[in-house]
């Protein structure tokens, strides 16, 4: 499970991105994204292209650690009035760039480090990647068009969700704090067989591949999981089961 390689993580960058550029073209971009309902789709656009040249940057540059004070991707509120046109190249060029950028790096180097021990350019060429799907997800929302996406691709995201996701969202969210000492929660993927344990009942989260005793569960396809984890989907949606007060608790301390 989450066995896409570095390459294969690099090259699905590229043609998400390709995806998305094909998906706005021809839109008003000035439209809400209802799943960021913060930014117009001009303003996601150009989130997506700054944190592609971000990551680029710090990898490149060989940064020991994030520099999110380099960061414009969630500086974006001043964007308005763009066009396809003008977007869709400068989201390719971002696209070709941090691809390039991380394909001349070594994945295990300890550059651009987020998680203590966690090699940045592997972390980043699977964070990118699945920043990619997700916002291509909120585009064909705000747009009303389909989408779709690979079982094996969306399995990736939700090992990366459970495996360093949860692990930011603890370090970072304070919110999440008093999930501690609770409960177990289980997720499976019915499409790919995907089986991840949560075990919040210590002092930290604990997470294990495979079906444990648990407090309440959320079954569904893989890309619906990590839809519903990244707070764009709601629980009742899925085949949620068990203790649902705390499974509601659990994805609404979930921001990331």
């Amino acid at each position: 499970m989450g066995s896409s390689s570095y390459r294969e993580r690099l090259a699905t960058i590229v043609s998400e991105t390709s995806l998305l550029v094909s998906a706005v073209d021809g839109a008003d971009l000035s439209v809400p994204v209802p799943s960021c309902p913060d930014w117009t789709l001009n303003q996601l656009l150009r989130h997506v292209g700054h944190a592609h040249r971000w990551v680029a940057q710090m990898v490149g540059e060989r940064f020991p650690e994030i520099d999110r004070s380099l960061s414009k991707a969630h500086s974006v509120s001043g964007y308005a009035g763009e066009t396809a046109d003008v977007l869709g190249p400068w989201l390719t060029e971002g696209a070709a760039l941090i691809s390039d950028t991380l394909l001349a790096a070594d994945p295990q180097d300890m550059i651009a480090v987020v998680l203590p021990g966690v090699p940045g350019p592997d972390f980043w060429s699977r964070r990118m990647a699945h920043e990619t799907v997700v916002h291509r997800w909120d585009a064909a929302q705000a747009l009303g068009l389909p989408f779709e996406v690979a079982p094996s691709l969306a399995d990736d995201g939700l090992h990366e969700w459970m495996t360093t996701i949860q692990r930011i969202i603890f370090t970072l969210r304070p919110e999440a704090t008093p999930l501690l000492g609770t409960g177990v929660l289980y997720f499976e993927a019915t499409d790919t067989g995907a089986q991840w344990t949560v075990d919040l009942t210590g002092n930290t989260a604990q997470v294990t591949e495979g079906e444990q005793q648990w407090s309440a569960s959320l079954r569904a396809p893989a890309f619906d999981l990590l839809l519903t984890l990244l707070q764009r989907r709601p629980p009742a949606d899925l085949e949620a089961t068990g203790d649902h007060a705390l499974l509601n608790n659990f994805l609404g301390a979930m921001r990331f």
